[in-house]
C-alpha cells in the first residue's frame, strides 16, 4: 500500500503516535473528574474511536510495508529482529485499543455526572456505587495500558528505523 509513492504505514502511523496518548488522556480526565464528565464524555469516546482506528490502520498497513519490502531478510538479520519486535508490540496494542474504546464506550454509557451549565444540560444521573467506582478504575487502568504501548510500540519502531546494527 502506497500513498504518493510513500509506504501508507509510514504516514498513516502519524495518526496513532498522536491520538492514542490524547485519546488516552481524554478519558482518564473523564474518569477521574465526574464534575467535567458532562464535557469529556463524547470527545473521548470520539478520541477513542478514532484511536482505535489509527492503531489498526497502523497494523495493516505496517504488515504489508514489511512482507512487501522487509519479509525477505534473513531470519537472523538485526534489522528484521527490531521490525519483529515492534510488530509484536503493535499487535499487543491494536489488542489493547480495542478494550480501552469498549471501556471508555462503557463509561460514556454508564456513568454519571453533574452539570457545569445553569441549565442542567449535560448532567447525567449517577449510577450504581460500585459501578461509579469500579468503571472509572477499569478506564484509568486501560488507558495506562494504552498509553505504555503506544510508547513501546513507538519506540521500537523508531529503534527500527533509526539504528543501525553493530
Amino acid at each position: 500500500m502506497d500513498i504518493n509513492g510513500l509506504p501508507a504505514h509510514v504516514l498513516v502511523v502519524h495518526g496513532a503516535v498522536v491520538l492514542t496518548p490524547i485519546a488516552a488522556l481524554a478519558a482518564i480526565l473523564f474518569a477521574v473528574v465526574p464534575r467535567w464528565r458532562y464535557l469529556t464524555r463524547w470527545p473521548a469516546l470520539l478520541l477513542a474511536l478514532i484511536a482505535t482506528g489509527s492503531v489498526w490502520g497502523a497494523r495493516i498497513s505496517g504488515n504489508d510495508f514489511f512482507e512487501s519490502r522487509f519479509s525477505q531478510l534473513p531470519a537472523d538479520n538485526p534489522v528484521r529482529a527490531a521490525i519483529l519486535e515492534h510488530q509484536n508490540y503493535g499487535e499487543t496494542l491494536s489488542l489493547v485499543v480495542i478494550a480501552f474504546l469498549v471501556v471508555v464506550a462503557l463509561g460514556a454509557m454508564l456513568l454519571g455526572g453533574p452539570s457545569g451549565f445553569a441549565s442542567g444540560s449535560g448532567s447525567k444521573e449517577q449510577a450504581a456505587s460500585a459501578l461509579e467506582m469500579g468503571l472509572p478504575a477499569l478506564m484509568l487502568i486501560a488507558s495506562l495500558a494504552t498509553l505504555v504501548y503506544a510508547f513501546l510500540t513507538g519506540d521500537a519502531g523508531a529503534r527500527a528505523t533509526w539504528e543501525q546494527p553493530s
